[in-house]
């Protein structure tokens, strides 16, 4: 029985028991449906060794061998991972487009007494769903920018504020970068359509009644690239900018990246990439700084011969109103949060 889904809400809560993703590893990893575990049929390798025989040699050997795989990696899933399902599980299946990897496993489930459905077009229906959500959708409810130089909190106000119930959406987050040179995390970058999806969904959850606050951000959050309509929107929002002096900046930058204060090799790899874009005295002066545990030094340095700089011309081709919230410490953010909360219904454009 095939399941349709034509709008991102039906694959988000879509009251299945599981969501099985019969492709390969690697293409799991790149991008699936939101909570989809994943029960290869066939493998990377042996993907590819039936693409293979498929065009070199013949379509017929090519199913043939596919067919035993497939049996054969069906089975292990079925005493392994589903040996606990009971009788009335219900899972929604799905390959690349709904065809044979997937109607195969189905048939094998069905066999058993599973009442097990087929995504109706596979992995390519989500994406069309992702792709038209970012890209043919407008950004549904009205934007508010959180801005202010490199080191002014905006990502952990953003925390703050949804505990407030302020409607935010959390970039860095989505993307697992903190949008910077120096903003690398542990476990890497989603792929771009993985980082896609992330954001479709959230986008879809939304209420379009309620302001939604971003962190200012350049086009791409690390090797990520934002769809042009929510960078077109963020652009021509409204502001909220939060000043606050270098030192307050340059200590809450240290706490917040402790984990590579920590690590002394990966900030020396860092700074060294900077050196194309400054004098070489500058560069060892920094280098200096993090050898010898003086960060806040060199936070307040890098920010102020690097970051800031471009800051100002980010925001001189930015559009909108911008409303500044003086900040003279980053040591309270709870209550700084509560400031720019009592602002974001004042300045949202609707």
């Amino acid at each position: 029985m095939a399941f349709r889904a034509t709008d991102l809400s039906q694959l988000i809560d879509h009251g299945f028991d599981d969501v099985i993703d019969v492709r390969s590893p690697a293409e799991w990893q790149e991008d699936r449906v939101p909570g989809a575990i994943n029960l290869p049929v066939l493998d990377n390798e042996e993907r590819a060794r039936v693409g293979t025989i498929y065009k070199q040699v013949n379509p017929f050997s090519a199913r043939k061998i596919g067919a035993a795989l497939v049996a054969r990696n069906a089975a292990r899933h079925i005493e392994e991972v589903l040996a606990d399902r009971p009788g009335g599980w219900q899972p929604l299946v799905y390959c690349w487009r709904g065809g044979q990897r997937s109607n195969s496993f189905a048939m094998i489930l069905s066999q058993i007494g599973w009442r097990v459905e087929v995504l109706e077009g596979g992995y390519k229906a989500w994406r069309g769903l992702v792709s038209r959500e970012l890209y043919e959708a407008p950004v549904r409810p009205p934007v508010v920018v959180i801005d202010g130089n490199t080191g002014a909190a905006k990502t952990g106000l953003l925390g703050h504020l949804a505990a407030l119930g302020v409607q935010v959406l959390d970039l860095e987050g989505l993307a697992n970068h903190r949008g910077s040179l120096f903003g690398a995390m542990a476990g890497g970058q989603p792929a771009q359509r993985g980082f896609e999806s992330s954001l479709a969904v959230a986008l879809s959850r939304l209420d379009p009644a309620r302001p939604v606050v971003v962190e200012a951000e350049s086009s791409k959050v690390g090797d990520v690239r934002l769809p042009p309509g929510l960078w077109k929107a963020m652009r021509s929002a409204p502001r909220i900018e939060v000043s606050a002096p270098l030192p307050a900046r340059a200590a809450y930058l240290v706490r917040a990246y402790r984990d590579l204060v920590e690590d002394a090799e990966r900030l020396g790899q860092i700074i060294e990439l900077l050196r194309p874009l400054h004098p070489a005295k500058l560069i060892e002066d920094w280098h200096g700084m993090a050898a010898s545990g003086r960060y806040e030094e060199l936070a307040a340095g890098l920010m102020e011969r690097h970051y800031d700089p471009r800051y100002v011309k980010h925001r001189e081709r930015s559009g909108g109103t911008r409303e500044v919230v003086e900040a003279e410490t980053l040591d309270d953010l709870p209550a700084l949060a509560a400031r720019i909360a009592e602002r974001v219904e004042h300045v949202a454009v609707r």
